[in-house]
């Protein structure tokens, strides 16, 4: 069996195989170090590296020492405090690092720390995460193709030779040719062999000549012939593809103070990395709203100041139309990922549900809301837990208090589930 090692060096001048495999057996201390990175950043360095910091006692290697064997007693040369038969006191004050105390005596080690790239820690952060319930669809003038075999042809390129199908052609050609001279020489054979029990040396020579003969007409027929020659012919058929579309609804009213405001950028721009980083063909619309909604670009959405009351159904009734106008179910994913204080005005609540359940629902793969409050909930959680007690699979609540509960909601929502569950 063949091994192939890796040996390339990384930027550091360490090699890129040992780290990966050094990542790997300390995967649990990462994870626990990237959990607790994101509980304390903030918006602007999300997605940087990060230092993590492993107990020294975890990162120790096992030993094996092969003695002597037996039984042996030896008393080392330039010993001057000890003989045989001294007993060694145990040093006070234990290991360095451990105390309160300064000591004298003792050794240890600090916790060994190295840092993770921006690469390693997105592959962490999003680790076990997917889009629910994605359907691959099959598109109009889509631009996704792949290439099918379609058969075999006598010209193309080298780097299309099928050597199996050549050396078939090849074999059933010098069957054809040579098959009578073929047939021809195990009867000669046979009758040579008859020849000389018999004693009929003029019948043997003749048979000996024609034997040889026959041996020089296959022997002329080339093993392989340009005529043999294959090579696979293939065409491009159109692939369906998941092609998804994420609607991102925040409220910004006044009720939204700044720390709710932060928290619920602070998970939508996890949502954000996410797609960026997972789904090459998903699409980001970002809507805000207070008493009206507005279809925003990324930095509006993450970075406005705008403000005012509070009317929830102004961004369920865009999303509707939006999605009514751009975005077919029949060749889109989507989903909608909303996040609020909860505070709305109380006769809007049922318009939200309805809404929801009639026109927004039906045409969505996964719908999740998040209520960012430390208060009791209101009317809007209450709807909308009428429908995901209705539609489990379709639709999602979760409830954030603090900055440490972000990132545990978000992966609670988006982890992946299993088919049939």
């Amino acid at each position: 069996m063949s091994y192939v090692i890796d040996r390339r060096l990384n930027s550091k001048n360490k090699s890129a195989v040992n780290r990966q495999r050094f990542l790997r057996r300390h995967k649990a201390h990462i994870q626990r170090a990237v959990q607790e990175a994101l509980r304390s950043r903030s918006i602007t360095d999300m997605d940087r590296g990060e230092q993590i910091s492993i107990p020294a006692r975890d990162v120790s290697e096992p030993v094996f020492g092969h003695g002597r064997g037996g039984r042996r007693s030896i008393v080392h040369p330039g010993n001057k405090e000890f003989v045989q038969g001294d007993r060694i006191p145990r040093p006070e004050g234990g290991g360095g690092g451990g105390g309160s105390q300064a000591s004298n005596s003792g050794e240890g080690e600090d916790d060994f720390v190295f840092e993770i790239s921006q690469e390693e820690f997105l592959a962490l952060m999003f680790e076990g995460l997917e889009l629910p319930n994605m359907v691959k669809r099959h598109l109009q003038g889509s631009d996704s193709f792949k290439r099918v075999h379609a058969g075999f042809t006598s010209d193309g390129t080298p780097a299309q030779l099928n050597v199996v199908r050549s050396m078939r052609t090849a074999k059933s050609r010098r069957l054809a040719l040579t098959g009578g001279s073929r047939r021809r020489l195990r009867e000669a054979e046979a009758e040579l062999e008859q020849a000389r029990a018999v004693g009929d040396m003029q019948q043997a020579y003749a048979l000996e000549a024609e034997i040889e003969k026959l041996r020089a007409r296959i022997g002329r027929v080339p093993f392989l012939d340009t005529y043999d020659l294959r090579y696979n012919m293939q065409r491009k058929e159109p692939v369906p593809t998941s092609k998804a579309v994420m609607f991102c609804l925040m409220d910004v009213s006044g009720s939204m103070d700044q720390q709710i405001k932060d928290m619920a950028k602070r998970f939508f721009l996890l949502l954000y990395m996410f797609l960026q980083r997972s789904y090459d063909r998903t699409d980001l619309v970002f809507i805000r709203h207070h008493t009206q909604a507005k279809e925003v670009d990324e930095q509006e959405f993450f970075y406005s100041r705008e403000t005012g009351g509070t009317v929830v159904s102004s961004a369920l009734k865009l999303m509707s139309e939006i999605i009514d106008e751009r975005y077919p179910t029949e060749h889109w994913n989507i989903y909608g990922a909303q996040a609020s204080d909860g505070d709305n005005w109380n006769d809007d609540s049922p318009i939200c549900r309805r809404l929801l359940q009639q026109s927004i629902l039906p045409q969505v793969q996964y719908f999740s809301y998040v209520e960012i409050t430390q208060r009791e909930h209101q009317s809007l959680w209450h709807e909308y837990a009428r429908l995901a007690e209705r539609y489990p699979e379709r639709m999602a609540q979760r409830r954030i208090a603090e900055p440490a509960d972000i990132y545990p909601v978000f992966r609670d929502l988006f982890k992946k589930r299993m088919v049939g569950a």
